[in-house]
């Protein structure tokens, strides 16, 4: 019998989304272990550290990434980003008593307020982000379920995409 069941999943990978579009980053980063790696792979076969990467944060990279977001103002994060997770096709690919994976496809929204100028490119429009994703759950002592991987190999990947300083 598995240990997680898809409405679990299903649950988990929905309030990460919430928490992650409601910018309550510091409980987003509260989700994952500390030895954790949120990587989005440009090839998704390779291994983490091994080649060039979107992003690959491991637990100092997650949080001076939500340091920059949360409390300063970066040029790139000014205004900073709206974003809607949309979350689907949620698979429980393997589950055991403390290890599951999470396989979803996961559309992302985001927008930057205000009208384009010469200084700064790309407000006020919408873009879209198609990925694969893959979450891999451990056990911890006392019963909760934290993050060790969370994957995300994007749609458009090996093409250029401006501006990236946002949580997807």
């Amino acid at each position: 019998m598995n240990a997680v069941d898809r409405a679990q999943a299903e649950s988990w990978l929905h309030h990460e989304a919430a928490l992650i579009d409601d910018y309550r980053l510091t409980e987003w980063m509260a989700l994952f272990m500390e030895d954790a790696l949120y990587w989005l792979p440009i090839d998704e076969n390779a291994q983490p550290g091994r080649t060039v990467a979107l992003i690959c944060d491991n637990s100092l990279r997650r949080r001076e990434r939500v340091y920059r977001l949360l409390e300063t103002r970066a040029h790139a994060q000014e205004p900073a980003s709206r974003t809607i997770h949309l979350v689907s096709n949620v698979q429980v690919q393997q589950s055991a008593e403390e290890e599951a994976v999470v396989l979803s496809n996961q559309i992302i929204y985001e927008i930057r307020a205000g009208t384009a100028d010469y200084r700064q490119l790309g407000l006020g429009q919408q873009r879209s982000f198609a990925a694969r994703c893959e979450h891999r759950y451990r056990l911890q002592p006392g019963g909760d379920w934290k993050i060790a991987l969370k994957k995300m190999v994007l749609l458009n990947r090996d093409v250029a995409i401006e501006n990236l300083t946002f949580v997807l």
